[in-house]
């Protein structure tokens, strides 16, 4: 959760820029952006939960993920006036009640079931709010999306790594993750054409190859499972995009 705090922090300086977005709209996005994350990151998490039921402190951290859910929700309530954003966001509340009694029942396959389909519903909803609301970004704005969008796609990559290894080996779900392994790597492909100063390019360069050391086990996912050293090793891998992201918002 370090990460997301830190970058919830970061992304808050977009409030400062754009003068063809309202500070309600660019608070919108923020939040949509921290709901993209989270329907990843609370499925991953109830997944690894589902494998491990004694693992008290993932449980914990999936109340916390829950409760920063919430406040996102809470954010585009009390700042939308879009009815379109009003009516998704009913929607979106009841997926999150529904998420939070998962959660506070016994873990079994059926619920897992669930919580990939809430994921989904969840990301859906995040993606229709945030297009009710955009803008045209600033040059670094859009650098700082990108890593938005790469840490929102690690996480999803690795949810379909749990699903595929706990009873969810589905085609479609093979595809996903393939799909999300793409789209993560053409936003690896934009940081990699920015110009960056000599001492982010060393992070630049760290993220790179941590990606290449995590594309190895991916691919190799059907034949290796091994999510305790993934989670670790995604987890420093979007630290260094937070780096990244750090960077960008204040070259601003």
């Amino acid at each position: 959760m370090q990460t997301i705090f830190r970058v919830l922090l970061l992304v808050s300086s977009l409030t400062f820029l754009s003068h063809a977005a309202t500070r309600g709209d660019v608070k919108i996005i923020e939040a949509s952006e921290n709901i993209r994350y989270l329907s990843q990151k609370m499925v991953k998490d109830y997944l690894f939960f589902y494998k491990n039921p004694g693992r008290t402190e993932v449980k914990n951290e999936l109340m916390r993920t829950l409760d920063k859910l919430s406040d996102d929700l809470r954010i585009i309530a009390t700042t939308t006036k879009d009815t379109d954003t009003k009516d998704i966001l009913e929607f979106l509340a009841y997926s999150k009640d529904q998420i939070e009694q998962i959660v506070s029942e016994e873990v079994d396959k059926e619920k897992a079931a669930l919580m990939l389909d809430y994921s989904e519903t969840l990301l859906e909803g995040a993606d229709s709010i945030a297009d009710a609301h955009k803008y045209d970004f600033s040059e670094e704005e859009k650098m700082l999306m990108v890593t938005k969008k790469m840490e929102y796609l690690l996480e999803r990559i690795t949810k379909y790594y749990m699903a595929l290894h706990v009873g969810f080996n589905t085609a479609t779900n093979k595809e996903q993750m393939q799909e999300s392994m793409r789209k993560l790597e053409e936003n690896i492909e934009k940081i990699n054409l920015y110009t960056y100063t000599e001492e982010t390019h060393k992070i630049q360069v760290k993220m790179n190859e941590s990606w290449k050391a995590n594309k190895i086990f991916f691919d190799k996912s059907e034949s290796l499972f091994i999510p305790k050293l993934m989670f670790t090793s995604i987890d420093y891998l979007e630290n260094i995009v937070a780096q990244l992201a750090l960077y960008h918002s204040k070259n601003q």
